[in-house]
């Protein structure tokens, strides 16, 4: 079975909400997570759950693209 790919979207309590690849969302226990999880991390759902480092940071990186674009055009 292929490992599915996730994004932490938040934290509710013991709960973390994520984002599949197909934009819906799955809560799942954060114990199940890799202790340093954080919100915005892709995080490969297997035995064990990874963080997927170069992809998370790939993300934040177009996200201050995109927002520095945002805040030249006003």
């Amino acid at each position: 079975m292929k490992d599915l790919t996730v994004i932490i979207d938040r934290f509710e309590g013991e709960m973390a909400v994520c984002e599949k690849p197909d934009r819906t969302m799955l809560s799942l226990p954060r114990a199940g997570l890799p202790p340093d999880a954080r919100e915005g991390d892709v995080v490969i759902l297997g035995r064990p759950a990874r963080i997927d480092r170069a992809a998370t940071a790939a993300r934040q990186r177009a996200a201050e693209d995109n927002l520095r674009r945002t805040l030249k055009r006003d």
